[in-house]
């Protein structure tokens, strides 16, 4: 979980006392670090993966290789393009979006 102030409230604490095979594990409010590892993994997925087609583990294993080895050869930092004002009124219009959807659906 990425935020763990947000998960120990009472209802998410008794869900997860329901279910003691699960083992939660918390990244500090501060590892911002982790985002870049998400969007690394996502750049793989869209890159080499998604519509890519393997038909064993040893091609996956090489297309994942492959994508490593291109992506070191040049490497380049994940810089953030947008500002707060402007992720947050996506967000505003998601909200609008998926409120509409619903209201429509009862």
């Amino acid at each position: 979980m990425d935020n763990y102030a947000t998960h120990k409230t009472a209802t998410v604490k008794a869900w997860l006392a329901r279910r003691p095979h699960y083992q939660v594990h918390c990244t500090p409010t501060s590892a911002s670090w982790i985002n870049q590892v998400e969007r690394w993994f996502a750049a793989l997925t869209r890159k080499r993966l998604r519509r890519g087609v393997h038909t064993s583990t040893h091609q996956l294993e090489a297309a994942i290789r492959a994508f490593i080895d291109t992506h070191n050869a040049d490497p380049k930092p994940f810089i953030w393009t947008k500002s707060a004002a402007a992720i947050l009124a996506a967000v505003k219009r998601f909200c609008h979006r998926v409120e509409h959807h619903l209201c429509h659906e009862l």
